[in-house]
């Protein structure tokens, strides 16, 4: 017998209270001090936590700009980075507002921060930046290269298979390539380029935005003479011109141009240098092709 009934209340639905949070992408400057931006500052000063490529680097541009951070600098770097990705995405779901900063440029451009980007955005939380400088940009931007398609090719392999797949890549390549290189390497990188395309024009950018910032442009054969022998110092950056003219020189083509210059009475260190030059070919090649020609 139903002596009764049981009214069943509504629950309220619980609302979570905790503020949305993001990580945000903050650049920094690449040498003048005065290149971060007000949304940077704002950023680094209001941040929840702070991590940085290198604490120590970090704690001086906060003290150049007079700011004090709210929590203790973490670090993320090369070596951590996977590790930290975990701790990143907790304090991102728990609402709290990260800022990720590299020694300088733009986190993620050569630097770390790829890893930690794309683990936020598979955790499906929010990531933003405070954009500003970048050297790959900012190289590019005053070159006077082209500047309407580009990539860009971070720091080349040292040596081996990969380093010589990596240059044969742009033999073909239309747009304009960017790379970093270091001092000590970047002469006989401009060399091996230069015998590869000697009248592809080239930039190198030193000391970007510094008080001995330095542009050299040329040709790669006058730009790899400019610095041989010469002890170089500071970032680099070096913006190479794509090639113009897509067209594949076969060697049909060139031994008929060696030809040309043999019947013009040219010896075969003067024809290889001609041909090579007005090709834009690598000499060694053209050079074995003569030797080729010559014992016909």
């Amino acid at each position: 017998m139903l002596v009764g009934s049981i009214r069943v209340e509504p629950k309220e639905a619980v609302v979570d209270l905790t503020p949305p949070g993001q990580l945000v992408v903050v650049a920094t400057p690449i040498g003048n001090l005065g290149d971060l931006s007000p949304r940077a500052l704002e950023a680094l000063t209001t941040a929840d936590v702070v991590y940085c490529e290198d604490t120590r680097r970090s704690r001086i541009l906060y003290s150049a700009h007079g700011l004090t951070p709210r929590a203790p600098l973490q670090s993320l770097h090369e070596h951590n980075e996977l590790e930290r990705c975990a701790q990143v995405v907790a304090h991102v779901r728990a609402g709290k507002l990260v800022a990720l900063v590299s020694d300088a440029g733009t986190p993620g451009i050569s630097d770390p921060g790829e890893r930690v980007v794309a683990a936020v955005i598979e955790a499906g939380l929010a990531v933003t930046s405070a954009p500003g400088p970048s050297a790959v940009v900012t190289a590019l931007s005053i070159s006077g290269l082209s500047t309407e398609r580009f990539i860009m090719e971070g720091f080349l392999p040292r040596k081996g298979s990969e380093r010589q797949r990596r240059l044969e890549s742009w033999s073909h390549e239309a747009r304009t390539v960017v790379f970093y290189e270091s001092p000590q390497r970047l002469g006989a990188t401009l060399d091996e380029l230069a015998e590869r395309w000697p009248l592809r024009r080239v930039v190198v950018a030193r000391e970007l935005t510094k008080l001995h910032e330095e542009l050299v442009r040329g040709t790669l054969t006058s730009v790899a003479s400019h610095f041989e022998g010469r002890e170089t110092q500071g970032e680099l950056v070096v913006v190479l011109e794509g090639l113009l003219d897509e067209r594949v020189i076969d060697d049909e083509e060139i031994l008929r141009a060696l030809d040309h210059a043999f019947d013009e009475g040219a010896s075969t260190r003067d024809a290889v240098d001609e041909v090579a030059q007005a090709l834009g070919v690598a000499r060694r090649h053209v050079y074995q092709l003569a030797l080729g020609r010559t014992r016909d």
